[in-house]
């Protein structure tokens, strides 16, 4: 069983425009988990961007969670 926790994305570090080919591979973004901030890997979604809530598990956001509309 595996559990992942979702957070709000602050800021991200690492964009591709700073190094080489592989530079998406080494993204992170500053992560808030009501109150708690931690630095997690965005090596597995190129696509997130500052504002969006994702779902990490183990230090690796996994997939970016949609609002819902109301």
């Amino acid at each position: 069983m595996c559990l992942a926790t979702p957070g709000l994305i602050l800021s991200i570090s690492g964009s591709a425009a700073d190094a080489g080919p592989d530079a998406e591979l080494w993204r992170q973004a500053e992560v808030d988990f009501g109150g708690v901030r931690q630095w997690v890997s965005l090596a597995c979604l190129p696509e997130a961007a500052v504002g969006d809530r994702v779902l990490v598990h183990v230090g690796m956001a996994l997939s970016v969670v949609l609002a819902e509309e109301p």
